[in-house]
Parts: structure tokens; sequence; C-alpha cells
């Protein structure tokens, strides 16, 4: 009843973002799910597709730092546009990795340098535009959050807009290989890149800030801004003259807030992109999987992935309503659902049963993955004046990018290493230990560098 009295229009906004990251993960997860096939058709070791993969997460580190200034300078609105736009054609330039591959060759052969493989050379430069664009989506639906939800709701609003990567990495495996059977890999990241400029008619139409929408009504616009005001009237100054004030990334990086939310990031987005982007190789080198083999068992682990999102962000509510503040409340459900990814301990071990049982054990830990995205996100709202959200959500994504790399490096190596000893099983089993502990340590430090409760009020 209290719903329809407030009104519900940043729900609206809530499903486009959503719908956004849905196709980010879609444009995303199409090598991955092409790789045992490309890998096959051009010769590429693991060492060569984690150069590929890094590529990526390299560029998205760098661009997240400037994404999430840029965002907070021009706003959600346009920001979400531009990103979208470009990391469509970033996916759509995949199809025409080969003579980008062949361009890049001919200018290091000129410049006397020794040339890339061409294939390798094309999906990388694809690679890095993708990641340039989609480096926007999580700081622009971040800021649009902290925008549209007052406190106590986001880490749940979070939820369900994250939960559209889960949706992205279910529909995936659904429909490329099928697309790719069809009409060739090339069609298929032409079809899915298309995607992302459908999603911008409805962005420009139904989205503008929540002072400007029509849409919104005084007592939703009140409801949404009441955190904000009381937080001011703590710190004794008006919401008007802190968005008067300009900030520095050098004066973000002064509070132990942007580290913590830094440290969470570089610890655990690279395990999330581990799984994203190795399962298919892994199902292939140890189960014999082929392309369309992977279907069934990707759509039943991303779908476990859902619950975790939605769960997760709905969880610390259960500690907020008993009296913790949402900074408390998320600490102690972050707490408890960092035990959860030491099942994925179990993969390897019991893996010999059948594929199902590392399918449903690193569901469960990337489903807790899930979880602790929806709820780490949200401690920057919590703390952060909206103005700062998208430039400290940079930064913390710069960090988780840089962490990605590293992750996705080791991987290649290590399974390189062991696969030439006949042992890839091992390798395997060393990088499902680094990701399931990798949220204790994650948390231990976030709770040490930030003990308590504490609203930043002079930015």
């Amino acid at each position: 009843m209290y719903q329809q009295t407030v009104g519900k229009y940043r729900w609206t906004i809530c499903a486009l973002l959503f719908f956004a990251t849905t196709i980010n993960y879609l444009d995303r997860q199409v090598l991955s799910l092409l790789a045992p096939d490309l890998s096959k058709e051009f010769g590429w070791t693991n060492s060569d597709y984690a150069n590929i993969t890094a590529a990526f997460q390299f560029v998205y580190a760098i661009s997240m730092l400037f994404a999430g200034r840029f965002i907070d300078k021009i706003g959600t609105k346009k920001a979400f546009i531009l990103a979208i736009t470009i990391w469509s054609i970033g996916a759509i330039m995949h199809a025409f990795a080969l003579s980008l591959g062949t361009a890049a060759s001919n200018i290091f052969t000129s410049l006397g340098l020794a040339a890339v493989p061409v294939s390798i050379a094309g999906f990388m430069i694809s690679r890095a535009v993708l990641a340039l664009g989609e480096a926007g989506n999580f700081p622009s639906a971040i800021k649009a959050t902290a925008e549209y939800f007052p406190k106590r709701e986001r880490s749940f609003a979070t939820g369900i807009f994250n939960s559209g990567a889960n949706i992205g990495a279910v529909l995936a495996p659904m429909t490329v290989p099928m697309i790719a059977a069809a009409w060739g890999w090339q069609a298929t990241f032409i079809i899915i890149g298309a995607i992302g400029f459908i999603w911008i008619g409805f962005w420009m139409i139904f989205y503008d800030k929540p002072d400007q929408q029509k849409r919104l009504s005084a007592t939703e616009l009140a409801y949404i801004n009441a955190d904000e005001t009381f937080d001011a009237s703590l710190s004794n100054a008006s919401i008007a003259d802190s968005a008067e004030k300009k900030f520095s990334w050098f004066q973000l990086l002064g509070y132990r807030q942007t580290w913590a939310f830094a440290f969470g990031k570089f610890m655990t987005d690279g395990v999330w992109w581990f799984f994203l982007f190795w399962l298919p190789k892994y199902l292939a080198a140890q189960y014999g999987m082929k392309t369309t083999d992977f279907v069934f068992p990707l759509a039943v682990l991303y779908s476990m992935t859902m619950v975790g999102s939605i769960g997760g962000g709905w969880f610390p509510t259960y500690f907020i309503n008993k009296g913790d503040t949402p900074y408390d409340g998320r600490m102690k459900a972050m707490l408890l659902i960092a035990f959860i990814p030491l099942v994925v301990l179990l993969a390897q071990p019991f893996g010999y049963i059948s594929f199902w049982v590392p399918v449903i054990l690193i569901g469960i830990g990337t489903s807790a993955h899930q979880a602790w995205s929806a709820n780490i996100f949200t401690t920057v709202s919590d703390m952060f004046p909206k103005k700062s959200v998208a430039s400290v959500v940079g930064i913390g994504g710069m960090a988780g990018g840089l962490g990605g790399v590293l992750i996705t490096k080791m991987g290649g190596w290590i399974f390189d290493y062991y696969g030439a000893l006949g042992q890839l099983h091992t390798g395997y089993t060393i990088m499902f230990a680094i990701c399931a502990t990798a949220y204790l340590v994650a948390w231990s430090v976030m709770k040490t560098l930030v003990p308590k409760y504490q609203v930043i009020t002079d930015l």
C-alpha cells in the first residue's frame, strides 16, 4: 500500500539498467563460448587466449578509472548512450578481426616491429574497443541507482540490475552456438552486437535525472532524497553546497573507504571473469565437450547466479531492519557470503563423478560472487555523495580489472605449464583454490580499513 502511495517509477529505471547489463554480458561472453572452436581454427594456445582476454581486462581497467570521472562530469544519460554505442561497435568489430589483424600486422612490420599473429591482433583490438565501451556500464548503473533509490533499497536494486549479467550469461550459451552453427562465427558477433542500439532508444525516452523526470511524482522524489537530506542535516551542510564543491581523484584516494572498495574489487572481480572466460575451455578440456554441449550446463550455472544476485541484494535488509546502519548490515551479509565460494574447493576432487559436480559447485560459487557484487557496489553509495559515486566506482573498477588481468594471465600460464606435463587438472585445482578463498581475504582487508560506518561529508 505504501509502495503505491510513494510511486514506483524508479523500478522502471532499474529495469533499463537490468537490460543494459544483460546486453553487456551477452556481448562480453560471445568470444568465450566460441573460444574452443576459434582456438582450433587459429591454433591458439591457452596463453594466446589469455592474452586476448587480458587485453579486454587491461583496457577495461584503465577505462573504468576515466569512465567514472567522465560520467560524473557529463551525467548518466549521455554517458550511458556513449558507452553502449562504443561497446556495440566493438562487439561487431570481432566479425572483422582478421582484417583488423592484417592491418595491425602491416603497421607493425612497417615500423620494424615484430608482428603479432593476425588472428590474435585482430581479436585484441576488438576486445579493446569492447572494453572501452563496457567500462561505462557499471559506473553509470551504480550512479543511476544512487540517483533513483534511497540507501535501504540500493543493494536490492543493484542486485536486480546486476542479475542482468546472469541473464546475459544464460542467454549467451542458448543463442551463440545456434547462431554460429547456422551463419558462422562472424555473423554471431554482428547479430549480438547490434542489440545494444535498440536499448539506446528506450533509454533516451525513459531516463532523465530525478529532479527533471516528469514521470516521477513529488512524493517518490522526496522518498528517494530522504537519506541525502538526513546526511546533510547531520553534517550541517546543505545538498546544494555539496553539489557545488569540486573534487579530484587524489582527494578520493585520501579516503580509506575508496581503498577498501578498490581492494575488494581487485580480489574478487577476477574470479567472476575467470569463470566467465575459462569455463567453456575447462569443460572442453576436462570433459571433451563441444560448443553445442555447453548450452544446458552453462544455462543452469548462470541461472543459479541470478538467485545469488537478487537474494544477495536483499540480504542486508535483514540486518538493517534490526537496526544496523546500511554499511554495517552490508558488511555482515558480505562476511557470510564470503564463506560460500569455499565449496569450489571440492570441484576438482569430486569432478570425476560427473561434469555436473563442478558445474553445480562453481554455480554456487559464482552465485555467491553476484551476491557479493550487489553489496560491494552499494558500499560506495552508502558512504560517498551521489556526485562522486561513479568516480569511486571507476577507481574500484580499475582495480578489479587489473585483478582480472592478473588472474587471467596466471591461468593461461598455469594451464599451459601443467598441460605440457599432462596434469591440466592440477592447474585447475590451483586456480579454483585461488578463486574460492579470495572473498574472505577481501572482506578481512575491507573491514580493517573501514571498521565502522562513516559517511563522507567533506567532498
